[in-house]
């Protein structure tokens, strides 16, 4: 399960969706497909490395809002 840490104060209706869309992802890979159904679809998301080991994926999301996923 991928816990929903809401830094920026979302709407709860919108987040409510958001933890809905996300309960049956356990991988970085779930993430992924899920992103590709956005509207409009995320096909390549940002990515930032920071070491040899841990990379941080960046996806845009609603209302200028980015979602950070495995943030070091």
């Amino acid at each position: 399960m991928i816990a929903v840490i809401d830094l920026a104060r979302a709407a709860p209706a919108a987040l409510a969706a958001l933890r809905s869309d996300l309960d049956g992802a356990r991988t970085l890979s779930d993430v992924l497909t899920w992103a590709r159904t956005l509207a409009p679809p995320v096909p390549s998301p940002t990515v930032v490395t920071q070491d040899e080991y841990t990379h941080d994926v960046l996806i845009p999301w609603r209302d200028g809002l980015v979602l950070a996923f495995d943030v070091s």
